[in-house]
């Protein structure tokens, strides 16, 4: 490592070599541990299940109901018009079917926020638990 030692003209600097040997040496040991731990880390128990038969629930699929709002707040229980105290009636009545509808929600792009909220509150505090949003895809350009 006599690097430039027979050039006396040249100004004597700081040298910035770095050994990486001994850090290349640890990562490959360390590399090679943890490929050989790896498969302690994975295992899992080996067991034996229990056969049963038992018959297939029946599939009753529930019923959906088209909850829309226009853009000016009108709200449609499968496209009929409906108040708000009707709306209130129809959501107990649902909430007490079994299986329970999936309520689904459509609202106008211009409709307000705060009735669509209403409209989320009123189901909740009913006792209908599945709400599902319905938007259009994006159209292709």
């Amino acid at each position: 490592m006599a690097f430039g030692a027979f050039n006396h003209h040249r100004n004597p600097g700081p040298m910035a070599d770095i050994n990486v040997t001994p850090m290349v040496d640890v990562m490959l040991v360390l590399l090679v541990i943890f490929i050989l731990a790896a498969p302690m880390f994975t295992g899992s128990v080996q067991l034996e299940l229990p056969k049963a038969q038992a018959p297939a629930a029946p599939a009753t699929p529930a019923a959906t109901v088209t909850l829309s709002i226009d853009g000016k707040g009108q709200i449609f229980w499968n496209n009929d018009p409906v108040a708000q105290d009707a709306l209130t009636s129809r959501l107990v009545e649902a909430a007490k079917l079994d299986p329970q509808p999936e309520l689904q929600l459509r609202a106008d792009k211009d409709t307000r926020y705060e009735v669509v909220a209403q409209v989320m509150a009123a189901a909740q505090s009913n006792g209908l638990t599945k709400l599902g949003f319905v938007t259009d895809p994006k159209e292709k350009k």
